[in-house]
């Protein structure tokens, strides 16, 4: 699915976007998606502990490869910010990479703008701690 250059890449992508930010991001890829993406997403952000943040303003992008399926969604800290279509618009840029083959630069992009939205409603405190790991999760069934 991905190279591990491609997975660094995308690593180093969350950890960028949060050095500003106190918010989290996540990745997680599926080989295969047998529901809906965005329910199977919320599985996901429960299982990954994503809702445990001090502010609960994590965002998990997750991704389907083999069915092309893919879903943004934040915690219910950033969800009351941002405008009600952020996360569909964040959706289609990434969509516009992956038409064009660019799958580590859509994924990328969709983490930088989660970051610019996040730092600007959960600035970096002092003493800020990365809660959650920055590595993508991968699920190969």
């Amino acid at each position: 699915m991905l190279s591990s250059a491609d997975k660094q890449e995308i690593q180093e992508a969350i950890r960028l976007a949060e050095l500003q930010t106190a918010g989290e991001i996540r990745v997680h890829i599926d080989k295969k998606c047998k529901s809906n993406p965005v329910d199977r997403a919320v599985i996901i952000f429960q299982q990954l502990k994503m809702h445990k943040t001090k502010d609960r303003n994590g965002v998990l992008i997750y991704l389907s490869f083999e069915d092309s399926k893919l879903a943004i969604i934040g915690d219910e800290g950033i969800n009351k910010l941002v405008p009600s279509d952020f996360w569909e618009s964040t959706k289609n840029t990434m969509i516009a990479a992956f038409k064009k083959n660019e799958f580590t630069q859509g994924i990328c992009s969709a983490i930088s703008e989660a970051g610019k939205q996040l730092a600007y409603f959960f600035p970096l405190k002092e003493n800020d701690k990365n809660e959650l790991s920055n590595e993508i999760s991968i699920e190969k069934e």
